[in-house]
């Protein structure tokens, strides 16, 4: 009989009288937020509309499943704590529990930490130097700014 990694777990603890949990069983990897790409739709969709019931995100869907499956979909992003439902009213309509912004620096700062670790110059440096012919004069001067005051808090 094949013990599994619990029952060895036991039985380690059994002979040593200790327990060194960390040890044995391995340890859970932090909560991620990676999504697939029709859970980022839904996202999408949810934050254009700001509050959403499993109807209005299917209408706007492109090539949209069953409305099962947008609903299931939809209590994977609640589950993953991405979205809340609002149960008051007879349908269930679903709001994003961060502000558009907020996410999109937090996925920023993933995104940095990821390819730029530790160096965010870097980071800025290569959109500046993919998108530079793209930028308005508005986008430079709120660049600029954001130079100055970076340069103010480091003083």
């Amino acid at each position: 009989m094949t013990a599994t990694p619990w029952c060895q777990y036991i039985n380690t603890c059994q002979s040593i009288n200790t327990c060194d949990r960390d040890s044995i069983v391995p340890k859970k990897k932090p909560a991620t937020h990676t999504l697939a790409t029709r859970e980022q739709q839904i996202m999408d969709v949810i934050y254009q509309l700001e509050r959403a019931s499993v109807a209005d995100v299917r209408q706007r869907l492109a090539n949209p499943p069953s409305y099962s499956a947008v609903r299931t979909m939809i209590g994977h992003l609640e589950r993953k704590g991405l979205i809340r439902r609002d149960r008051s009213d007879v349908k269930h309509y679903y709001s994003p529990v961060q502000s558009r912004r907020s996410a999109s620096r937090s996925a920023l700062r993933s995104l940095i930490q990821t390819f730029f670790p530790n160096s965010p110059g870097d980071a800025l440096a290569a959109l500046i130097d993919d998108s530079a012919k793209h930028l308005k004069e508005e986008d430079l001067d709120r660049l600029q700014l954001a130079i100055q005051k970076a340069r103010k808090q480091e003083k």
